[in-house]
Protein backbone atom coordinates (compact mmCIF):
# COMPACT_ATOMS: atom_id res chain seq x y z
CA UNK A 1 0.00 0.00 0.00
CA UNK A 2 1.38 3.35 -0.70
CA UNK A 3 1.91 5.78 2.29
CA UNK A 4 -0.73 8.70 1.33
CA UNK A 5 2.07 11.40 2.83
CA UNK A 6 4.29 10.68 0.13
CA UNK A 7 2.10 12.14 -2.50
CA UNK A 8 2.78 15.70 -2.97
CA UNK A 9 0.37 18.41 -4.13
CA UNK A 10 -2.18 17.96 -1.87
CA UNK A 11 -4.56 20.72 -0.98
CA UNK A 12 -3.57 22.47 1.94
CA UNK A 13 -5.23 22.28 5.87
CA UNK A 14 -5.72 24.02 8.44
CA UNK A 15 -2.73 22.49 10.47
CA UNK A 16 0.19 25.13 11.07
CA UNK A 17 0.04 28.58 9.76
CA UNK A 18 2.06 29.05 7.19
CA UNK A 19 4.68 31.28 7.48
CA UNK A 20 5.78 33.87 4.53
CA UNK A 21 8.15 35.70 6.61
CA UNK A 22 11.44 33.21 5.75
CA UNK A 23 13.89 36.75 6.43
CA UNK A 24 12.25 36.70 10.28
CA UNK A 25 12.22 32.72 10.21
CA UNK A 26 16.10 32.68 9.51
CA UNK A 27 16.60 35.85 12.42
CA UNK A 28 15.28 33.80 14.61
CA UNK A 29 17.86 30.95 13.65
CA UNK A 30 20.45 33.18 13.79
CA UNK A 31 19.64 34.69 16.70
CA UNK A 32 19.44 31.27 18.42
CA UNK A 33 22.69 30.31 16.86
CA UNK A 34 24.49 33.02 17.68
CA UNK A 35 23.59 32.65 21.49
CA UNK A 36 24.58 29.58 21.07
CA UNK A 37 27.91 30.31 19.42
CA UNK A 38 28.69 33.32 21.49
CA UNK A 39 28.69 30.45 24.45
CA UNK A 40 30.77 28.45 22.60
CA UNK A 41 33.36 30.78 21.69
CA UNK A 42 33.45 31.69 25.53
CA UNK A 43 33.44 27.58 26.16
CA UNK A 44 36.90 27.39 23.30
CA UNK A 45 38.42 30.29 25.66
CA UNK A 46 38.08 28.77 28.76
CA UNK A 47 39.54 25.39 27.24
CA UNK A 48 42.34 27.29 25.39
CA UNK A 49 43.33 29.50 28.64
CA UNK A 50 43.54 26.18 31.11
CA UNK A 51 44.44 23.52 28.03
CA UNK A 52 46.30 24.86 25.65
CA UNK A 53 46.70 23.07 22.50
CA UNK A 54 49.05 20.55 23.45
CA UNK A 55 48.36 16.52 24.01
CA UNK A 56 45.73 16.35 26.57
CA UNK A 57 43.36 18.47 24.11
CA UNK A 58 44.11 16.27 21.47
CA UNK A 59 42.61 13.54 23.43
CA UNK A 60 39.61 15.18 24.20
CA UNK A 61 38.73 16.34 21.09
CA UNK A 62 39.52 12.98 19.15
CA UNK A 63 37.16 11.33 22.54
CA UNK A 64 34.45 13.49 21.62
CA UNK A 65 34.54 13.21 17.55
CA UNK A 66 34.47 9.77 17.66
CA UNK A 67 31.05 9.49 19.14
CA UNK A 68 30.20 12.60 17.51
CA UNK A 69 29.52 10.06 14.60
CA UNK A 70 26.38 8.98 15.92
CA UNK A 71 25.14 12.50 16.61
CA UNK A 72 25.72 13.77 12.92
CA UNK A 73 24.26 10.00 11.77
CA UNK A 74 21.30 10.54 13.45
CA UNK A 75 20.52 14.01 14.33
CA UNK A 76 20.17 17.44 12.77
CA UNK A 77 21.00 17.01 9.27
CA UNK A 78 19.10 13.88 8.60
CA UNK A 79 15.88 14.79 10.28
CA UNK A 80 16.11 18.01 8.39
CA UNK A 81 15.95 16.04 5.10
CA UNK A 82 13.81 13.00 6.07
CA UNK A 83 11.30 14.40 9.11
CA UNK A 84 10.89 17.59 9.12
CA UNK A 85 9.15 17.49 5.29
CA UNK A 86 7.10 14.59 6.00
CA UNK A 87 5.98 16.03 9.65
CA UNK A 88 5.58 19.63 8.06
CA UNK A 89 3.40 18.26 5.09
CA UNK A 90 1.07 16.47 7.59
CA UNK A 91 0.92 19.61 9.52
CA UNK A 92 0.02 21.80 6.73
CA UNK A 93 -2.80 19.33 5.54
CA UNK A 94 -4.54 19.81 8.82
CA UNK A 95 -3.41 16.12 9.85
CA UNK A 96 -1.82 17.04 13.34
CA UNK A 97 -3.08 13.49 14.95
CA UNK A 98 -1.03 11.88 12.36
CA UNK A 99 1.92 14.28 12.50
CA UNK A 100 2.11 13.49 16.30
CA UNK A 101 2.15 9.98 15.76
CA UNK A 102 4.64 10.19 13.64
CA UNK A 103 6.61 12.22 15.76
CA UNK A 104 6.36 9.80 18.60
CA UNK A 105 7.22 6.63 16.25
CA UNK A 106 10.73 8.83 15.32
CA UNK A 107 11.39 9.44 18.88
CA UNK A 108 10.96 5.79 20.10
CA UNK A 109 12.98 4.52 17.18
CA UNK A 110 15.66 6.77 17.61
CA UNK A 111 15.45 6.40 21.22
CA UNK A 112 16.62 2.60 20.63
CA UNK A 113 18.80 3.33 17.96
CA UNK A 114 20.91 6.06 20.20
CA UNK A 115 21.03 3.86 23.28
CA UNK A 116 22.14 0.62 21.59
CA UNK A 117 24.86 2.81 19.66
CA UNK A 118 25.69 4.30 23.35
CA UNK A 119 26.13 0.88 24.88
CA UNK A 120 28.49 -0.13 21.89
CA UNK A 121 30.69 3.10 22.23
CA UNK A 122 31.07 2.78 25.85
CA UNK A 123 32.12 -1.08 25.77
CA UNK A 124 33.99 -0.84 22.24
CA UNK A 125 36.07 2.73 23.04
CA UNK A 126 39.73 0.81 23.21
CA UNK A 127 39.05 -0.65 19.23
CA UNK A 128 37.60 1.81 18.41
CA UNK A 129 40.39 4.68 19.43
CA UNK A 130 42.67 2.48 18.12
CA UNK A 131 41.09 2.72 14.59
CA UNK A 132 40.19 6.02 14.27
CA UNK A 133 43.62 7.82 15.91
CA UNK A 134 46.09 5.20 14.92
CA UNK A 135 48.99 7.76 15.25
CA UNK A 136 48.40 7.90 19.37
CA UNK A 137 50.54 6.17 21.53
CA UNK A 138 50.87 5.94 25.34
CA UNK A 139 49.07 8.21 27.75
CA UNK A 140 47.44 10.11 24.50
CA UNK A 141 45.68 6.77 23.70
CA UNK A 142 44.32 5.55 27.52
CA UNK A 143 43.10 9.08 28.05
CA UNK A 144 41.07 9.01 24.66
CA UNK A 145 39.85 5.60 25.69
CA UNK A 146 38.91 7.46 29.29
CA UNK A 147 36.71 10.29 27.73
CA UNK A 148 34.90 8.06 25.10
CA UNK A 149 33.37 5.83 27.94
CA UNK A 150 32.48 9.24 29.47
CA UNK A 151 31.05 10.92 26.25
CA UNK A 152 29.08 8.32 24.62
CA UNK A 153 26.09 8.90 26.82
CA UNK A 154 25.67 12.75 26.86
CA UNK A 155 25.98 12.45 22.58
CA UNK A 156 22.44 10.50 23.05
CA UNK A 157 21.06 13.14 24.50
CA UNK A 158 21.82 15.37 21.54
CA UNK A 159 20.40 13.55 19.12
CA UNK A 160 17.10 13.49 20.89
CA UNK A 161 18.00 16.71 21.04
CA UNK A 162 17.92 17.18 16.93
CA UNK A 163 14.22 15.47 17.41
CA UNK A 164 13.32 18.25 19.07
CA UNK A 165 14.70 20.36 16.72
CA UNK A 166 12.48 19.06 13.65
CA UNK A 167 9.42 19.03 15.53
CA UNK A 168 9.95 22.72 16.66
CA UNK A 169 10.81 23.77 13.39
CA UNK A 170 7.97 22.29 11.72
CA UNK A 171 6.07 23.96 14.02
CA UNK A 172 8.20 27.46 12.72
CA UNK A 173 9.23 27.71 16.31
CA UNK A 174 12.73 28.39 15.49
CA UNK A 175 14.41 29.99 18.39
CA UNK A 176 14.21 27.45 21.39
CA UNK A 177 16.11 24.61 19.72
CA UNK A 178 18.91 26.98 18.08
CA UNK A 179 19.41 28.20 21.64
CA UNK A 180 19.25 25.34 23.60
CA UNK A 181 23.12 24.26 23.20
CA UNK A 182 23.76 27.84 25.00
CA UNK A 183 22.72 25.20 28.11
CA UNK A 184 25.41 22.76 26.83
CA UNK A 185 28.60 24.97 26.46
CA UNK A 186 27.58 26.94 29.76
CA UNK A 187 27.39 23.23 31.51
CA UNK A 188 30.68 22.61 29.63
CA UNK A 189 32.26 25.70 31.34
CA UNK A 190 30.97 25.63 34.53
CA UNK A 191 32.77 22.00 34.89
CA UNK A 192 36.01 23.11 33.92
CA UNK A 193 36.39 26.19 35.82
CA UNK A 194 35.39 24.20 38.99
CA UNK A 195 38.07 21.97 38.44
CA UNK A 196 40.15 24.49 37.70
CA UNK A 197 39.54 26.30 41.12
CA UNK A 198 40.08 22.97 42.82
CA UNK A 199 43.69 22.69 41.29
CA UNK A 200 43.09 19.98 39.02
CA UNK A 201 46.00 19.23 36.43
CA UNK A 202 45.69 18.70 33.07
CA UNK A 203 43.80 15.22 33.09
CA UNK A 204 41.58 16.53 35.82
CA UNK A 205 40.91 19.52 34.13
CA UNK A 206 39.60 17.20 31.17
CA UNK A 207 37.71 14.51 32.80
CA UNK A 208 35.32 17.17 34.27
CA UNK A 209 34.83 18.99 31.10
CA UNK A 210 33.77 15.46 29.45
CA UNK A 211 31.48 15.10 32.44
CA UNK A 212 30.32 18.63 31.87
CA UNK A 213 29.31 17.80 28.37
CA UNK A 214 27.58 14.95 29.67
CA UNK A 215 25.61 17.16 31.64
CA UNK A 216 24.93 19.96 29.04
CA UNK A 217 23.75 17.39 27.01
CA UNK A 218 20.57 16.11 28.96
CA UNK A 219 20.00 20.13 29.51
CA UNK A 220 20.08 20.88 25.92
CA UNK A 221 17.54 18.08 25.07
CA UNK A 222 15.49 18.63 28.56
CA UNK A 223 14.71 22.20 27.84
CA UNK A 224 13.04 21.64 24.45
CA UNK A 225 10.74 19.05 25.91
CA UNK A 226 7.63 20.94 27.43
CA UNK A 227 7.04 23.10 24.44
CA UNK A 228 7.26 19.68 21.95
CA UNK A 229 4.83 18.03 24.50
CA UNK A 230 2.25 20.92 24.07
CA UNK A 231 2.94 21.24 20.22
CA UNK A 232 3.22 18.17 19.29
CA UNK A 233 -0.58 16.49 19.33
CA UNK A 234 -1.36 13.08 19.80
CA UNK A 235 2.61 12.50 20.31
CA UNK A 236 2.86 8.48 21.73
CA UNK A 237 6.27 6.87 22.11
CA UNK A 238 6.27 4.30 19.85
CA UNK A 239 8.31 2.25 17.53
CA UNK A 240 5.32 1.44 15.05
CA UNK A 241 7.03 1.67 11.49
CA UNK A 242 3.49 0.85 9.67
CA UNK A 243 2.06 4.73 11.03
CA UNK A 244 1.29 6.68 8.00
CA UNK A 245 4.03 8.89 6.85
CA UNK A 246 6.53 6.60 9.25
CA UNK A 247 7.70 4.84 6.19
CA UNK A 248 8.05 7.81 3.70
CA UNK A 249 10.46 9.48 6.70
CA UNK A 250 12.04 5.94 6.89
CA UNK A 251 12.81 5.75 3.51
CA UNK A 252 14.16 8.79 2.92
CA UNK A 253 16.10 8.69 6.08
CA UNK A 254 18.51 5.88 4.34
CA UNK A 255 19.72 7.65 1.91
CA UNK A 256 20.45 10.24 3.89
CA UNK A 257 22.34 8.44 6.57
CA UNK A 258 24.08 7.26 3.73
CA UNK A 259 25.14 10.48 2.69
CA UNK A 260 25.58 12.07 5.93
CA UNK A 261 27.71 8.81 6.58
CA UNK A 262 29.82 10.06 3.69
CA UNK A 263 30.12 13.31 5.20
CA UNK A 264 31.58 11.82 8.74
CA UNK A 265 33.93 9.59 6.82
CA UNK A 266 35.28 12.95 5.40
CA UNK A 267 35.44 14.24 9.38
CA UNK A 268 36.99 10.42 10.19
CA UNK A 269 39.42 10.51 7.63
CA UNK A 270 40.80 14.21 9.54
CA UNK A 271 40.50 12.43 12.70
CA UNK A 272 42.73 9.54 11.63
CA UNK A 273 45.26 11.90 9.56
CA UNK A 274 45.58 14.10 11.84
CA UNK A 275 46.58 11.52 14.69
CA UNK A 276 49.68 11.15 12.41
CA UNK A 277 50.32 15.25 12.74
CA UNK A 278 52.81 16.53 15.71
CA UNK A 279 51.32 17.56 19.00
CA UNK A 280 48.41 19.79 18.99
CA UNK A 281 47.67 19.28 15.58
CA UNK A 282 43.63 18.27 16.88
CA UNK A 283 43.15 21.68 18.76
CA UNK A 284 44.38 23.77 16.14
CA UNK A 285 41.87 22.37 13.82
CA UNK A 286 38.96 22.25 16.68
CA UNK A 287 39.91 25.99 18.09
CA UNK A 288 39.82 26.90 13.44
CA UNK A 289 36.37 25.17 13.30
CA UNK A 290 34.66 27.02 15.79
CA UNK A 291 35.63 30.36 14.16
CA UNK A 292 35.01 28.86 10.32
CA UNK A 293 31.45 27.05 11.81
CA UNK A 294 30.17 30.28 13.07
CA UNK A 295 29.73 31.72 9.68
CA UNK A 296 28.54 28.86 8.18
CA UNK A 297 25.83 28.15 11.22
CA UNK A 298 24.22 31.96 11.17
CA UNK A 299 24.36 32.69 7.66
CA UNK A 300 24.39 29.28 5.73
CA UNK A 301 22.17 26.96 8.50
CA UNK A 302 19.79 29.37 9.55
CA UNK A 303 18.41 30.61 5.93
CA UNK A 304 18.80 27.07 4.81
CA UNK A 305 16.33 25.74 8.28
CA UNK A 306 14.20 28.00 7.50
CA UNK A 307 13.77 27.60 3.99
CA UNK A 308 13.09 24.09 4.53
CA UNK A 309 9.68 23.71 6.11
CA UNK A 310 8.38 26.40 2.94
CA UNK A 311 9.97 24.24 0.64
CA UNK A 312 8.33 21.11 1.72
CA UNK A 313 4.99 22.17 2.19
CA UNK A 314 2.17 21.34 0.33
CA UNK A 315 1.36 24.66 -0.48
CA UNK A 316 4.67 26.08 -0.77
CA UNK A 317 5.16 27.71 -4.93
CA UNK A 318 6.21 25.39 -7.09
CA UNK A 319 6.79 26.84 -10.46
CA UNK A 320 10.26 27.87 -11.76
CA UNK A 321 10.72 31.40 -11.60
CA UNK A 322 9.43 31.31 -7.57
CA UNK A 323 11.04 29.06 -6.16
CA UNK A 324 14.56 30.62 -8.52
CA UNK A 325 13.55 34.52 -7.01
CA UNK A 326 13.12 32.68 -3.26
CA UNK A 327 16.18 30.39 -3.63
CA UNK A 328 18.32 33.93 -5.60
CA UNK A 329 16.98 36.08 -2.56
CA UNK A 330 18.58 33.82 0.09
CA UNK A 331 21.59 32.87 -1.82
CA UNK A 332 22.15 36.74 -1.90
CA UNK A 333 21.74 37.36 1.44
CA UNK A 334 24.15 34.82 2.78
CA UNK A 335 26.60 36.32 0.51
CA UNK A 336 25.98 39.81 2.15
CA UNK A 337 27.34 38.33 5.60
CA UNK A 338 29.98 35.47 4.53
CA UNK A 339 32.19 37.81 2.04
CA UNK A 340 33.42 40.25 4.60
CA UNK A 341 33.91 36.98 7.13
CA UNK A 342 36.21 35.26 4.24
CA UNK A 343 38.27 38.32 3.81
CA UNK A 344 38.45 38.74 7.33
CA UNK A 345 39.45 35.56 8.37
CA UNK A 346 41.65 35.28 5.83
CA UNK A 347 43.66 38.54 5.88
CA UNK A 348 42.82 39.78 9.24
CA UNK A 349 42.39 36.29 10.89
CA UNK A 350 45.21 36.53 13.35
CA UNK A 351 43.24 39.56 14.75
CA UNK A 352 40.09 37.93 15.35
CA UNK A 353 42.08 34.82 17.08
CA UNK A 354 44.21 36.82 19.05
CA UNK A 355 41.28 38.33 20.73
CA UNK A 356 38.75 35.47 21.27
CA UNK A 357 41.68 32.84 22.24
CA UNK A 358 44.95 34.20 23.25
CA UNK A 359 45.61 34.08 27.13
CA UNK A 360 47.03 31.45 29.63
CA UNK A 361 48.12 28.58 28.08
CA UNK A 362 47.30 29.63 24.30
CA UNK A 363 50.45 31.59 23.24
CA UNK A 364 51.00 34.07 20.04
CA UNK A 365 52.74 31.26 18.31
CA UNK A 366 49.70 29.27 18.61
CA UNK A 367 47.56 32.59 17.66
CA UNK A 368 49.46 32.70 14.25
CA UNK A 369 49.29 28.52 13.88
CA UNK A 370 45.29 29.08 14.37
CA UNK A 371 45.34 31.78 11.43
CA UNK A 372 46.96 29.70 9.24
CA UNK A 373 44.40 26.71 9.57
CA UNK A 374 41.74 28.79 9.78
CA UNK A 375 43.03 31.05 6.35
CA UNK A 376 43.20 26.94 4.46
CA UNK A 377 38.81 26.40 6.17
CA UNK A 378 38.16 30.14 4.90
CA UNK A 379 38.90 29.52 0.88
CA UNK A 380 35.68 27.33 0.73
CA UNK A 381 33.41 29.48 3.24
CA UNK A 382 31.25 31.40 0.33
CA UNK A 383 30.91 27.75 -1.17
CA UNK A 384 30.33 25.85 2.22
CA UNK A 385 27.56 28.14 3.46
CA UNK A 386 25.79 28.43 0.10
CA UNK A 387 25.80 24.69 -0.34
CA UNK A 388 23.87 24.18 2.95
CA UNK A 389 20.47 26.19 1.22
CA UNK A 390 21.38 23.91 -2.09
CA UNK A 391 20.81 20.97 -0.20
CA UNK A 392 17.64 21.96 1.33
CA UNK A 393 16.22 23.17 -2.04
CA UNK A 394 17.07 19.08 -2.84
CA UNK A 395 15.46 17.82 0.13
CA UNK A 396 12.60 19.77 -0.13
CA UNK A 397 11.96 18.47 -3.91
CA UNK A 398 12.74 14.99 -2.26
CA UNK A 399 15.98 14.24 -3.76
CA UNK A 400 17.64 12.74 -0.71
CA UNK A 401 20.13 10.65 -2.46
CA UNK A 402 21.82 13.44 -4.93
CA UNK A 403 23.37 15.31 -2.10
CA UNK A 404 25.05 12.33 -0.66
CA UNK A 405 26.76 11.38 -4.14
CA UNK A 406 27.46 14.74 -3.91
CA UNK A 407 29.02 14.79 -0.77
CA UNK A 408 30.79 11.52 -1.47
CA UNK A 409 32.89 13.66 -4.31
CA UNK A 410 33.50 16.23 -2.24
CA UNK A 411 34.88 14.16 0.87
CA UNK A 412 37.44 12.31 -1.57
CA UNK A 413 38.90 15.21 -3.39
CA UNK A 414 39.29 16.44 0.46
CA UNK A 415 41.31 13.47 1.96
CA UNK A 416 43.39 13.52 -1.05
CA UNK A 417 44.35 17.15 -1.21
CA UNK A 418 44.54 17.07 2.57
CA UNK A 419 46.80 14.21 2.72
CA UNK A 420 49.39 15.21 0.02
CA UNK A 421 49.52 19.19 1.65
CA UNK A 422 49.80 18.20 5.02
CA UNK A 423 52.56 15.94 4.83
CA UNK A 424 54.62 18.61 3.35
CA UNK A 425 53.48 21.31 6.40
CA UNK A 426 54.19 19.33 8.98
CA UNK A 427 57.56 20.04 8.33
CA UNK A 428 57.06 23.85 8.48
CA UNK A 429 57.00 25.31 12.41
CA UNK A 430 56.53 28.87 13.47
CA UNK A 431 59.77 30.06 15.60
CA UNK A 432 60.25 33.55 16.76
CA UNK A 433 57.28 34.68 14.74
CA UNK A 434 58.61 33.51 11.86
CA UNK A 435 58.17 30.33 9.12
CA UNK A 436 61.09 27.48 9.54
CA UNK A 437 61.45 24.61 7.63
CA UNK A 438 62.19 21.66 10.52
CA UNK A 439 62.23 18.43 7.99
CA UNK A 440 63.20 17.50 4.64
CA UNK A 441 61.17 18.63 1.46
CA UNK A 442 59.11 17.24 -0.16
CA UNK A 443 57.93 14.72 2.58
CA UNK A 444 56.09 11.16 1.61
CA UNK A 445 55.29 9.98 5.25
CA UNK A 446 54.31 11.74 8.86
CA UNK A 447 56.91 12.66 11.31
CA UNK A 448 58.53 10.66 13.95
CA UNK A 449 56.18 8.86 16.49
CA UNK A 450 58.06 10.77 18.83
CA UNK A 451 56.32 13.95 18.25
CA UNK A 452 52.61 12.52 18.11
CA UNK A 453 52.99 11.37 21.45
CA UNK A 454 54.97 14.33 23.56
CA UNK A 455 55.44 17.79 23.56
CA UNK A 456 59.24 17.21 23.70
CA UNK A 457 59.29 19.44 20.17
CA UNK A 458 58.85 23.08 20.94
CA UNK A 459 57.55 23.82 16.95
CA UNK A 460 54.55 24.59 16.42
CA UNK A 461 53.88 22.79 13.16
CA UNK A 462 51.48 23.85 10.70
CA UNK A 463 50.00 20.39 9.31
CA UNK A 464 46.47 20.95 10.03
CA UNK A 465 46.17 23.64 7.57
CA UNK A 466 47.10 21.14 4.85
CA UNK A 467 43.73 19.58 5.97
CA UNK A 468 41.92 22.74 5.80
CA UNK A 469 42.85 23.63 2.54
CA UNK A 470 41.97 20.40 1.19
CA UNK A 471 38.26 20.84 3.24
CA UNK A 472 38.28 24.58 1.36
CA UNK A 473 38.97 23.23 -2.09
CA UNK A 474 36.66 20.68 -2.16
CA UNK A 475 33.96 22.97 -1.15
CA UNK A 476 33.70 24.94 -4.36
CA UNK A 477 33.46 21.23 -6.21
CA UNK A 478 30.16 20.37 -3.95
CA UNK A 479 28.70 23.65 -4.66
CA UNK A 480 28.89 23.51 -8.70
CA UNK A 481 27.90 20.29 -8.46
CA UNK A 482 24.48 20.92 -6.38
CA UNK A 483 24.24 24.17 -8.41
CA UNK A 484 24.13 21.82 -11.35
CA UNK A 485 21.86 19.57 -9.41
CA UNK A 486 19.32 22.22 -8.23
CA UNK A 487 18.97 24.17 -11.58
CA UNK A 488 18.12 20.51 -13.25
CA UNK A 489 15.53 19.49 -10.86
CA UNK A 490 13.95 22.29 -8.76
CA UNK A 491 14.74 25.75 -10.78
CA UNK A 492 17.75 28.07 -11.83
CA UNK A 493 19.83 29.61 -9.22
CA UNK A 494 22.58 32.13 -9.50
CA UNK A 495 26.09 32.34 -7.36
CA UNK A 496 25.24 34.58 -4.39
CA UNK A 497 22.39 35.42 -5.60
CA UNK A 498 23.64 37.32 -8.54
CA UNK A 499 25.40 39.81 -5.86
CA UNK A 500 28.76 37.86 -5.54
CA UNK A 501 31.38 40.03 -7.58
CA UNK A 502 29.84 43.06 -5.70
CA UNK A 503 29.83 41.99 -2.03
CA UNK A 504 33.25 40.40 -2.88
CA UNK A 505 34.65 43.65 -4.32
CA UNK A 506 33.39 45.54 -1.59
CA UNK A 507 34.88 42.71 1.23
CA UNK A 508 38.48 43.13 -0.35
CA UNK A 509 38.50 47.06 0.08
CA UNK A 510 37.20 47.02 3.09
CA UNK A 511 40.25 44.32 4.94
CA UNK A 512 43.01 46.92 2.49
CA UNK A 513 41.63 49.77 5.16
CA UNK A 514 41.37 47.05 7.64
CA UNK A 515 45.18 46.20 7.33
CA UNK A 516 46.93 49.80 7.03
CA UNK A 517 44.87 49.96 10.53
CA UNK A 518 46.62 46.98 11.20
CA UNK A 519 49.59 48.67 11.81
CA UNK A 520 48.30 51.76 13.83
CA UNK A 521 47.14 48.85 16.59
CA UNK A 522 50.42 47.03 16.57
CA UNK A 523 50.93 48.09 20.15
CA UNK A 524 47.63 47.54 21.68
CA UNK A 525 46.52 44.59 23.40
CA UNK A 526 44.34 41.96 21.59
CA UNK A 527 40.87 42.81 21.89
CA UNK A 528 41.46 47.06 21.68
CA UNK A 529 43.44 46.29 18.43
CA UNK A 530 40.31 43.73 17.33
CA UNK A 531 38.45 47.25 17.27
CA UNK A 532 40.22 49.51 16.04
CA UNK A 533 40.72 47.11 13.18
CA UNK A 534 37.69 45.08 12.69
CA UNK A 535 34.53 47.88 13.41
CA UNK A 536 36.57 50.43 10.99
CA UNK A 537 36.57 47.32 8.36
CA UNK A 538 32.72 46.71 9.05
CA UNK A 539 31.88 50.16 8.67
CA UNK A 540 33.43 50.46 5.59
CA UNK A 541 32.17 46.98 4.09
CA UNK A 542 28.49 48.15 4.96
CA UNK A 543 28.92 51.95 3.25
CA UNK A 544 30.24 50.38 -0.29
CA UNK A 545 27.76 48.05 -0.55
CA UNK A 546 24.98 49.87 0.13
CA UNK A 547 26.79 52.35 -2.52
CA UNK A 548 27.36 49.36 -4.93
CA UNK A 549 23.43 48.83 -4.47
CA UNK A 550 23.32 46.04 -2.56
CA UNK A 551 19.92 45.80 -0.95
CA UNK A 552 21.38 43.77 2.07
CA UNK A 553 23.13 46.18 2.64
CA UNK A 554 20.12 48.90 3.33
CA UNK A 555 18.18 46.70 4.74
CA UNK A 556 20.36 46.41 7.44
CA UNK A 557 21.07 49.63 8.05
CA UNK A 558 17.21 49.96 8.53
CA UNK A 559 17.12 47.81 11.11
CA UNK A 560 19.92 49.12 12.97
CA UNK A 561 17.98 52.95 12.99
CA UNK A 562 14.51 51.16 14.11
CA UNK A 563 16.82 49.14 16.85
CA UNK A 564 18.72 52.58 17.57
CA UNK A 565 15.27 54.15 17.44
CA UNK A 566 13.66 51.81 19.99
CA UNK A 567 16.34 52.71 22.93
CA UNK A 568 16.79 56.18 22.05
Amino acid sequence: MRDPVSSAGLPPGTGAAQDSRPHRNAGLVAAGIFSSRVTGLIREKAIGYFLGAGSTLDAFTAALRIPNLMQNLLGEGVLSASFIPVYARLLSEGRDEDAGRVAGAIAGLLTIVAGALVVAGVVFARPLTAVFTPGFSGARFELTVDLIRILTPGIGFLVLSAWCLGVLNSHRRFFLSYVAPVLWNAAMVAALTGAALTGAGDVGLVTALAWGTVVGGALQFGVQVPTVLRLARGLRLSVRTRIPGVRTVLRAFGPVVLGRGVVQLSSLADLLLASFLATGALGYLRFSQVLYLLPVSLFGMSVAAAELPELSSADAPRTRPAVSARLDASLARIAFFVAPTFAVYLVLGDIVVAALFQGGEFDPVDTVVVWVVLGGYSLGLIASTASRLLQSALYGSGDTSRPAKIAAVRVLASALIGMALMLQLDRVAVEAGRLVVVGDLPAFGPVPSELRSAAADAAARLGAAGLAIGAGLSSWLELFLLRRAVIRRVAPVRLGGGRLPRVLLASLVAVGVGSVLRLVAGQLAAVPAAVVVLVPTGCVYLALSRAMGVPEAGDLLQALRRRSDRHS
